[in-house]
Protein backbone atom coordinates (compact mmCIF):
# COMPACT_ATOMS: atom_id res chain seq x y z
CA UNK A 1 0.00 0.00 0.00
CA UNK A 2 2.78 2.71 0.92
CA UNK A 3 4.40 1.65 -2.30
CA UNK A 4 1.78 1.79 -4.58
CA UNK A 5 0.71 5.49 -2.96
CA UNK A 6 4.03 6.77 -3.20
CA UNK A 7 4.51 5.55 -7.19
CA UNK A 8 0.73 7.61 -7.38
CA UNK A 9 2.38 10.42 -5.36
CA UNK A 10 5.89 10.64 -6.96
CA UNK A 11 4.54 9.85 -10.45
CA UNK A 12 1.14 10.09 -11.43
CA UNK A 13 -0.22 13.17 -10.24
CA UNK A 14 3.02 15.25 -10.83
CA UNK A 15 2.54 13.94 -14.37
CA UNK A 16 -1.00 15.19 -14.10
CA UNK A 17 -0.37 18.62 -12.80
CA UNK A 18 1.85 19.00 -15.57
CA UNK A 19 0.49 17.81 -18.47
CA UNK A 20 -3.46 18.65 -17.58
CA UNK A 21 -2.47 21.57 -14.79
CA UNK A 22 0.07 23.28 -16.80
CA UNK A 23 2.26 23.92 -13.72
CA UNK A 24 5.74 22.85 -12.92
CA UNK A 25 5.30 19.57 -10.27
CA UNK A 26 7.90 21.44 -8.14
CA UNK A 27 6.26 24.34 -7.94
CA UNK A 28 3.25 22.60 -6.98
CA UNK A 29 4.80 20.88 -4.24
CA UNK A 30 6.00 24.03 -2.80
CA UNK A 31 2.85 25.81 -3.03
CA UNK A 32 0.69 22.88 -1.39
CA UNK A 33 2.94 21.86 1.25
CA UNK A 34 1.71 23.10 4.52
CA UNK A 35 -1.85 21.39 3.10
CA UNK A 36 0.26 17.97 3.05
CA UNK A 37 1.55 18.11 6.05
CA UNK A 38 -1.65 18.75 7.80
CA UNK A 39 -2.82 15.95 5.66
CA UNK A 40 -0.16 13.62 7.03
CA UNK A 41 -0.46 14.42 10.95
CA UNK A 42 -4.46 14.34 10.90
CA UNK A 43 -5.39 11.75 8.54
CA UNK A 44 -8.75 13.96 8.01
CA UNK A 45 -9.36 15.50 4.57
CA UNK A 46 -11.71 17.26 6.23
CA UNK A 47 -9.50 18.87 8.51
CA UNK A 48 -6.85 19.91 5.99
CA UNK A 49 -9.65 21.90 3.85
CA UNK A 50 -8.96 25.18 5.13
CA UNK A 51 -5.55 24.72 4.81
CA UNK A 52 -5.99 23.02 1.01
CA UNK A 53 -8.15 26.05 0.30
CA UNK A 54 -6.06 28.69 1.62
CA UNK A 55 -2.71 26.87 -0.35
CA UNK A 56 -4.41 26.71 -3.62
CA UNK A 57 -5.66 29.98 -3.77
CA UNK A 58 -2.56 31.78 -2.44
CA UNK A 59 0.15 29.92 -3.75
CA UNK A 60 -1.29 28.08 -7.12
CA UNK A 61 -3.06 30.93 -8.14
CA UNK A 62 -6.58 29.05 -7.88
CA UNK A 63 -9.52 31.77 -8.39
CA UNK A 64 -11.87 31.26 -4.86
CA UNK A 65 -14.89 30.56 -6.72
CA UNK A 66 -13.10 26.90 -7.80
CA UNK A 67 -11.44 26.30 -4.69
CA UNK A 68 -14.38 26.76 -2.99
CA UNK A 69 -16.36 23.95 -5.08
CA UNK A 70 -13.77 21.45 -5.99
CA UNK A 71 -11.64 21.39 -2.37
CA UNK A 72 -14.88 20.47 -0.92
CA UNK A 73 -16.37 18.08 -3.46
CA UNK A 74 -12.84 16.35 -3.55
CA UNK A 75 -12.62 15.94 0.12
CA UNK A 76 -15.75 13.91 0.01
CA UNK A 77 -15.44 12.13 -2.99
CA UNK A 78 -11.98 12.30 -4.38
CA UNK A 79 -10.06 9.23 -2.10
CA UNK A 80 -8.07 7.66 -4.28
CA UNK A 81 -5.60 7.09 -1.77
CA UNK A 82 -8.23 5.37 0.01
CA UNK A 83 -9.56 3.30 -2.82
CA UNK A 84 -6.32 1.68 -3.26
CA UNK A 85 -5.42 0.97 -0.06
CA UNK A 86 -8.74 -0.87 0.00
CA UNK A 87 -8.02 -2.56 -2.74
CA UNK A 88 -4.83 -3.71 -1.33
CA UNK A 89 -5.52 -4.49 1.68
CA UNK A 90 -8.31 -7.00 0.79
CA UNK A 91 -6.69 -9.10 -1.40
CA UNK A 92 -4.20 -8.84 1.37
CA UNK A 93 -6.21 -10.39 3.82
CA UNK A 94 -8.07 -12.82 1.27
CA UNK A 95 -4.56 -14.33 0.77
CA UNK A 96 -3.82 -14.35 4.41
CA UNK A 97 -6.50 -16.99 4.75
CA UNK A 98 -5.47 -19.36 1.54
CA UNK A 99 -8.79 -17.61 0.26
CA UNK A 100 -7.97 -17.83 -4.27
CA UNK A 101 -9.41 -14.78 -5.59
CA UNK A 102 -10.70 -15.37 -9.32
CA UNK A 103 -10.69 -12.62 -11.95
CA UNK A 104 -14.27 -11.92 -11.06
CA UNK A 105 -13.40 -11.27 -7.42
CA UNK A 106 -10.58 -8.87 -8.31
CA UNK A 107 -13.12 -6.94 -10.52
CA UNK A 108 -15.83 -6.81 -7.70
CA UNK A 109 -12.36 -5.87 -5.31
CA UNK A 110 -11.83 -2.85 -7.82
CA UNK A 111 -15.22 -1.47 -8.11
CA UNK A 112 -16.67 -2.02 -4.63
CA UNK A 113 -13.22 -0.19 -3.04
CA UNK A 114 -13.54 2.98 -5.28
CA UNK A 115 -17.37 3.29 -4.35
CA UNK A 116 -16.84 2.47 -0.96
CA UNK A 117 -13.78 4.89 -0.93
CA UNK A 118 -15.99 7.36 -2.38
CA UNK A 119 -18.27 6.93 0.12
CA UNK A 120 -15.98 7.41 3.00
CA UNK A 121 -15.87 10.01 5.10
CA UNK A 122 -12.88 12.57 5.04
CA UNK A 123 -11.81 11.41 8.85
CA UNK A 124 -9.11 9.38 9.95
CA UNK A 125 -9.44 5.59 9.55
CA UNK A 126 -13.42 5.82 7.47
CA UNK A 127 -11.55 3.63 4.62
CA UNK A 128 -11.09 0.59 7.43
CA UNK A 129 -14.65 1.14 8.36
CA UNK A 130 -15.82 0.93 4.36
CA UNK A 131 -13.62 -1.97 3.92
CA UNK A 132 -16.55 -4.10 4.99
CA UNK A 133 -18.38 -3.27 1.99
CA UNK A 134 -15.75 -4.62 -0.24
CA UNK A 135 -14.86 -7.83 1.97
CA UNK A 136 -19.33 -8.70 1.88
CA UNK A 137 -19.21 -8.43 -1.82
CA UNK A 138 -16.18 -10.79 -2.51
CA UNK A 139 -17.78 -13.12 0.00
CA UNK A 140 -21.02 -13.11 -1.80
CA UNK A 141 -19.29 -13.73 -4.80
CA UNK A 142 -17.18 -16.70 -3.79
CA UNK A 143 -20.08 -18.34 -1.38
CA UNK A 144 -19.59 -21.65 0.24
CA UNK A 145 -17.59 -22.82 2.75
CA UNK A 146 -14.75 -20.06 1.97
CA UNK A 147 -15.25 -16.59 3.11
CA UNK A 148 -13.37 -14.40 4.93
CA UNK A 149 -14.49 -13.69 7.92
CA UNK A 150 -15.09 -9.75 9.48
CA UNK A 151 -12.98 -10.11 12.23
CA UNK A 152 -9.78 -10.45 9.82
CA UNK A 153 -10.15 -6.85 9.22
CA UNK A 154 -8.43 -6.37 12.93
CA UNK A 155 -5.28 -7.99 11.29
CA UNK A 156 -4.45 -4.83 9.74
CA UNK A 157 -5.54 -2.08 12.14
CA UNK A 158 -2.11 -1.80 13.64
CA UNK A 159 -0.85 -0.25 10.76
CA UNK A 160 -3.73 1.22 9.89
CA UNK A 161 -3.04 4.82 10.83
CA UNK A 162 0.29 4.78 9.26
CA UNK A 163 -1.20 3.62 6.08
CA UNK A 164 -4.03 6.22 6.64
CA UNK A 165 -1.47 9.20 7.25
CA UNK A 166 0.10 8.36 3.62
CA UNK A 167 -3.27 7.97 2.03
CA UNK A 168 -4.70 10.88 3.21
CA UNK A 169 -1.74 12.60 2.00
CA UNK A 170 -2.61 11.79 -1.52
CA UNK A 171 -5.94 12.23 -1.15
CA UNK A 172 -5.11 16.10 -0.50
CA UNK A 173 -2.62 16.11 -3.42
CA UNK A 174 -5.58 14.58 -5.89
CA UNK A 175 -8.15 17.44 -4.22
CA UNK A 176 -5.48 19.99 -5.47
CA UNK A 177 -4.64 18.76 -8.70
CA UNK A 178 -7.66 18.73 -9.58
CA UNK A 179 -8.50 22.37 -8.62
CA UNK A 180 -5.54 22.99 -10.73
CA UNK A 181 -6.68 21.26 -13.69
CA UNK A 182 -10.38 22.70 -13.20
CA UNK A 183 -8.57 26.49 -13.06
CA UNK A 184 -6.41 25.38 -16.01
CA UNK A 185 -9.44 24.45 -18.24
CA UNK A 186 -12.28 27.32 -17.53
CA UNK A 187 -9.80 30.60 -18.34
CA UNK A 188 -13.35 32.68 -17.83
CA UNK A 189 -13.04 32.55 -14.07
CA UNK A 190 -10.08 34.88 -13.12
CA UNK A 191 -7.72 33.95 -10.47
CA UNK A 192 -6.83 35.65 -7.41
Amino acid sequence: VFGATLTHAAISLPLVVRFLGGMSPLAFLRGIQPALMVAFSTSSSAATLPVTTHCVEEDLDVPPEIASFVLPLGATVNMDGTALYEAVAVVFLFQCFGIELGMTELLIIVFTATLAAVGAAGIPSAGLVTMVIVVEAVNGSLGGDKVLPLAAIGIILGIDRILDMCRTTVNVWGDAVGAKIITRITPDIPAG
